[in-house]
Formats: structure tokens, C-alpha cells, sequence
């Protein structure tokens, strides 16, 4: 298994070196424009995660496309009539939906946007894992690419993780998790079922810091605290909610608290606001998980999307997704299971 210290080193040398800039009203105006032409000229629709940056969640939502989870942006994609799918995430969201739309050209506005948990699972290094331990489910997060994900009997997301394994291990299934080990630490004291887990984590996520929360806990009391399961052992149990992105956003809707600490990447702030402009929502503090390297609540591979990427591809139509057959094929049987799980 991949030790901490070559996952940290992995990385920092993963991490992007410069993020787009920011442009200004009449640039963002010009690009929403000509965006809007190429994705009705190329029959193609933009599908974008919570954690880009507001003016590409605008811009779905003003061009019919959508925002979501990993888990919904699959399901939309391939649900939806357009024969042109523009990712606006990290690789293994734009690999999901070649493997769940494989007629359909898969676009990304930047080919290198990754995932930390993708980089530190790499599917060699899985295979050998897997073969350690003979016998066992093989349940990975949707976090990772489409080869380890054609190693797996299940995918799951954050939002589903509990119940599928909870499904496994009452029918006594001891289960093999993979890439996340705060989610995997999380899912095993919710379910009690056999886990051994991989060794990764979320540089977002694992950074938010529980002394730093207690603090935000004492200035605003009267605020629920939403965390993340990617999220350390000792914050998660400092939340009044668990959840997926989803999830968070939904605990936002629904309960009654005029304002929330906020536990999870910033990009989330977006729909929070618009679904409850009355409300405040204030960001967990964090601290560097590892003292080399910070990245707060941001994630650095989400925000290399960028409008003037997005109107590229459209123009140019590269930086397709790309698959081989056998891995879409095995890939989709783990992914099928989990849409499947809720129907």
C-alpha cells in the first residue's frame, strides 16, 4: 500500500502551479455569449461540479445544463439528448460519464484537473492490494479512475457510502475500501462491518481542523456545524450534520438556523446562497494537514476550470475523454450496481 509519506510527495508534484486568472465583467460576458452559440451549434451541454467557481455554475444553470455531485452529473449526462457532454470537474468525473455515456463525446476543459484521492490510487498499485487480501468486496469511491473502478465489485459516492456497505456487511461481506481512509474510518464506525482501507485522503477535506472548529463552535453557538466524511475522525465529531455535498446543501434548506459553519469545499457556497439568501454561512477554519503544503477550502484541480477553457474545447473539440472498451465494460458493472442501489 501507498505510505503516507510517498502520497504527500505524489502530490506536491500533482498540485497546479498556477490557477486561471480572474476576468473581468465584460470578458466573463463575452465568453458567456459565445459559450451559449457553441453548446447550441455542437448540440453539447455543460455539466458542472459544486466545487467550480460561480461564474461556470451561472452559466449551467443559464444554459440548461447542471451542478451537482459526482453521482448526479453521471445520472445527467446520461439522461440527457445532447451528444456533446462538457465536464466541468476532475478527470475521474469526466471518465464516470464516458463509461455511463460511451455514444457520446465527453469533453474537459482541462485534461489535467485531477483528484488527490485519484492520484494516490493508482491501478498497479490497487491490483496488488486487491491480491493481498483474496476474498474480500471491493467497494472503491467514486474519487478514482476508471481502471481502479474496473478492479471494483461496487463504486460508491459520499452519499451512499453507509448504506451499500451496511447492505454487504449484513450479509457478511467483509469489504476492501478504497481510496479514502477518513471516509473509510467514517463508513466502518457507522456500520461496524470488516473494513481494511486504503491510504489516502482529501487535501481538502483533511485539512479542517477540529481545536480550530470548537473555537467557530464557541463564537457562534447558535450554528450548526456541517461536515464532510472525508473529513478527520475529530471533526466529524463535532458536526451536527454528515453528509455529502448534497446532503450539506440539503441540511441548509431544511433546517431552521439563520447561519452554519460549513465544513466542506468553498465552491459549495454558490448554491447555499442561492437556495438560502437569508441565511450566513460561515467557512471552517483549517490548518495544513501537511505543513508543506495548504490549500484551505479550495480545491486547486476544481478551479482549473475557467470559462476561457470551457469555450476552447467547445471550439476546438479536443480534450476528449477516451476509454478502452474492456475498462468501460468493467468499470460499468461497479457503477451500474450503484445507480442501481437506490432505484
Amino acid at each position: 500500500m501507498l505510505e503516507s509519506t510517498d502520497f504527500n510527495a505524489r502530490l506536491k508534484k500533482k498540485v497546479p502551479e498556477q490557477l486561471p486568472e480572474k476576468i473581468n465583467a465584460q470578458k466573463q460576458a463575452e465568453l458567456f455569449a459565445n459559450i451559449k452559440k457553441l453548446l447550441e451549434q455542437k448540440n453539447a451541454v455543460l455539466i458542472a461540479h459544486y466545487y467550480t467557481n460561480e461564474a461556470i455554475q451561472k452559466l449551467a444553470e443559464e444554459t440548461g445544463g447542471f451542478i451537482g455531485d459526482s453521482l448526479e452529473m453521471a445520472r445527467f449526462g446520461a439522461e440527457h439528448k445532447a451528444q456533446t457532454l462538457v465536464v466541468a470537474g476532475v478527470r475521474f468525473m469526466g471518465e464516470t460519464a464516458a463509461i455511463l455515456s460511451p455514444d457520446k463525446k465527453i469533453l474537459m476543459p482541462d485534461m489535467s484537473a485531477e483528484c488527490s484521492l485519484d492520484i494516490g490510487c493508482e491501478p498497479d498499485e490497487f491490483r496488488k492490494f486487491c491480491e493481498e487480501y483474496p476474498g474480500r468486496t471491493v467497494v472503491v469511491y467514486a474519487n478514482t479512475a476508471a481502471a481502479i473502478k474496473a478492479q471494483a465489485d461496487w463504486t460508491v459516492t459520499s452519499s451512499i457510502a453507509v448504506d451499500v456497505v451496511k447492505y454487504l456487511a449484513d450479509k457478511g461481506e467483509k469489504i476492501l475500501w478504497a481510496p479514502d481512509r477518513f471516509l473509510g474510518k467514517y463508513i466502518k464506525k457507522q456500520t461496524g462491518a470488516d473494513m481494511i482501507c486504503w491510504n489516502a485522503y482529501c487535501v481538502v477535506h483533511a485539512e479542517f481542523n477540529a481545536a480550530a472548529v470548537k473555537e467557530h463552535k464557541k463564537m457562534y453557538p447558535d450554528a450548526p456545524v456541517l461536515v464532510h466524511p472525508e473529513s478527520q475522525p475529530e471533526v466529524i465529531e463535532l458536526a451536527d450534520v454528515v453528509g455529502s455535498t448534497s446532503q450539506l446543501l440539503k441540511a441548509t434548506k431544511e433546517m431552521s438556523a439563520s447561519r452554519f459553519i460549513v465544513a466542506t469545499e468553498n465552491g459549495i457556497l454558490y448554491k447555499m446562497l442561492q437556495s438560502s439568501p437569508d441565511k450566513e454561512f460561515i467557512f471552517a477554519p483549517t490548518a495544513s494537514f501537511d505543513s508543506e503544503m495548504r490549500h484551505e477550502t479550495t480545491c486547486p484541480w476544481m478551479k482549473m476550470n475557467s470559462l476561457q477553457k470551457i469555450y476552447e474545447v467547445l471550439e476546438k473539440e479536443n480534450n476528449q475523454v477516451e476509454l478502452e472498451p474492456e475498462i468501460i465494460k468493467k468499470a460499468l458493472v461497479p457503477l451500474q450496481r450503484m445507480l442501481n442501489f437506490r432505484k
